[in-house]
């Protein structure tokens, strides 16, 4: 065979035949159902918690916080909402990205549902499938046990009742994990397409166009070395992941005039610049010599321990991710750790980055299964209290 066969090969969309697929989902099922009971177990804790303290569990879950502003835009569109300080600072609702917006209306205009609601059956809905492509990544690349342990891992998050909430954190990672399964599989088209989708969820969408357009270069770069035709998937693959992040910056930046940086203007309004760590530098230091509460001394442990973990990501050559899931955490923990503004927010921005957990996910396999047992137990314990007391009773925002 000569090289451009076999490089045309090597290119060609990998497709599932159907009952290749069926299996696959076959060999999930176990994970994605653990993952449901413990994302279930955490509404149902939530619920008792909040009927007990006289609070409205689906008001906890789905109309808190960002819900507010997600709800409003799908309500009535951009533009609608903000919120002036004395010092001056202005919180816009163009900040927010358009995506999830556009899919409560969607769901409201097709179901009676209250903006809430629909915004909570589009990110179980998105959670479910972030679970199923979590899994397929890791079983294609370290198996079914390793692929289990990951779902499990992920659902099971201190922060993980956001999955369970009405925040863009589902959607932007169910996006993400099936965009980079498209990379590893060849199929450039989806993993462009669902990048542009990734973008347009969150700003921290970016990640994913990052690793499509990362993966694409070396692929050129392969093609070319052995003088092989390069496919134009791969270019259009490139191409079309930046779209949705790029488009909607550009939308926000020509509605407030100025058209390169009118969006980056609204988040400093937020708080939220990128400065290299300087801020969250600072507020750290703060922590440590003050007393807070729980939240902001937890999300600091939590970031510390993902910098460990990407550390160990980087270092274990048995986990080592391929170079499209390791450019998309970098540049997700480069953003969540460079970025100022929200330190309690920084835990649930860490919560796309799933690959983080594949050290731990591999170790569990390893371990005994009384000891695998006892750390998915205490993660349990955690993440049900902590989640509970994020929604109900903490005084800050997620």
């Amino acid at each position: 065979m000569s090289v451009d066969t076999a490089e045309r090969a090597a290119v060609r969309p990998t497709r599932l035949p159907a009952p290749e697929a069926l299996r696959t989902l076959r060999r999930a099922l176990p994970a994605l159902g653990l993952f449901a009971i413990a994302r279930l177990t955490g509404v149902l804790t939530v619920a008792l918690c909040s009927w007990y303290v006289g609070k409205n569990p689906l008001a906890r879950l789905g109309d808190t916080w960002d819900s507010r502003w997600y709800t409003g835009i799908a309500a009535h569109g951009y533009g609608h909402r903000t919120l002036t300080f004395p010092d001056g600072a202005t919180q816009s609702d163009l900040a927010f990205f358009p995506l999830y917006p556009a899919l409560i209306e969607a769901v409201t205009t097709v179901v009676p549902l209250s903006g809430g609601a629909a915004g909570l059956l589009i990110a179980w809905t998105a959670a479910a499938a972030a679970a199923y492509g979590i899994y397929l990544i890791a079983d294609h690349l370290h198996g079914r046990r390793t692929a289990g342990a990951l779902v499990v891992l992920w659902g099971l998050l201190p922060h993980s009742v956001v999955l369970t909430m009405a925040y863009t954190e589902p959607v932007l990672t169910a996006f993400a994990a099936w965009s980079l399964y498209a990379v590893i599989r060849d199929r450039w088209l989806w993993a462009g397409t669902l990048a542009t989708l990734a973008g347009l969820a969150r700003p921290n969408g970016i990640a994913v166009a990052a690793a499509v357009g990362a993966a694409a270069a070396y692929a050129l770069w392969t093609h070319r070395k052995h003088r092989a035709r390069v496919p134009w998937r791969i270019w259009a693959g490139a191409a079309v992941a930046p779209l949705g992040w790029a488009g909607f910056v550009l939308w926000v930046g020509a509605r407030e005039g100025d058209l390169l940086g009118g969006y980056f203007a609204v988040q400093d309004g937020w708080g939220s610049r990128f400065d290299f760590g300087a801020g969250a530098l600072r507020f750290a230091k703060r922590l440590l010599l003050t007393p807070e509460v729980l939240p902001f001394p937890m999300v600091l442990v939590i970031v510390a321990a993902a910098l460990v973990l990407f550390a160990l990501l980087l270092l274990d050559d048995r986990v080592r991710p391929p170079l499209p899931l390791l450019v998309y955490t970098t540049v997700l923990v480069l953003i969540t750790v460079g970025g100022s503004g929200f330190f309690e927010s920084k835990a649930r921005f860490l919560l796309p980055a799933f690959p983080l957990l594949l050290p731990l996910a591999h170790a569990m396999t390893k371990a005994r299964p009384r000891a695998a047992i006892v750390v998915t137990a205490a993660l349990a314990g955690l993440s049900l209290s902590y989640g509970t007391y994020l929604v109900t009773i903490a005084p800050v925002p997620l």
